[in-house]
């Protein structure tokens, strides 16, 4: 089910329209990490990751399962009202759980550094350089108003990357149409505990952490 939000269009009603077969799904459950709680420090503090994965990330995976059953049941009697005013609540649960379910992997204690081979290349091609690449994406993410995510994607009917933008927890292919290879958490519960307000302190160490294997397997996957 989760890869069916993912793969889903541009607008909120086609990110909602593979709900129709609910009928036989299996709940939705908290991924575990591939790594301890501790294990990204010093960029990222254990109780920082402890409350975002078991507290924020629980609660997404929670209210989507709530949310998908009342789906289910307004399918069921053929209440359009119902399924509609639906749709928020799984748009911005479903989105939580795949933004940190790819979150989670992007990051790794061995992190760090610069990607190589065939990404590397692609990251020059479409940005000119490393160095530009991270000072964009960088911007992007700083300058996210309230709640959001800064992505790198993969466009594949230009057979480019970009970068982008998303409000709270819009997932960026359900309403982008972009892959994504890439994404980093602004939402305050992501840093707020250890960096407090200064959100540009915590994206420059996020940096140090970022699993860039994990992103060139995503990027040869989605090329494919």
């Amino acid at each position: 089910m989760l890869c069916r939000f993912a793969s889903a269009g541009r607008s909120s009603a086609k990110l909602i329209a593979p709900l129709g077969c609910l009928v036989s799904r299996q709940k939705h459950t908290l991924p575990d990490l591939p790594y301890d709680y501790g294990a990204l420090e010093p960029h990222i503090n254990a109780e920082i990751m402890q409350l975002h994965h078991s507290k924020h990330h629980a609660t997404y995976v929670n209210n989507l399962n709530v949310a998908e059953e009342k789906y289910k049941e307004a399918l069921a009697k053929g209440d359009v009202t119902a399924q509609v005013s639906l749709q928020p609540a799984l748009k911005f649960n479903g989105g939580g759980h795949i933004n940190h379910t790819i979150f989670w992997t992007n990051l790794s204690p061995n992190g760090g550094g610069e990607p190589k081979g065939e990404l590397m290349e692609a990251i020059k091609r479409d940005f000119g350089s490393f160095a530009s690449f991270k000072e964009k994406l960088t911007a992007v993410s700083v300058g996210v108003q309230g709640s959001g995510w800064g992505w790198l994607g993969y466009n594949k009917e230009q057979g480019r990357l970009q970068i982008a933008a998303c409000a709270n927890q819009d997932p960026l292919q359900g309403t982008t149409g972009l892959i994504p290879l890439l994404g980093i958490d602004v939402w305050e519960h992501a840093y707020y505990l250890q960096y407090k307000n200064v959100r540009p302190d915590y994206l420059k160490a996020i940096w140090n952490v970022i699993n860039w294997e994990n992103v060139s397997s995503r990027y040869a996957t989605c090329k494919k």
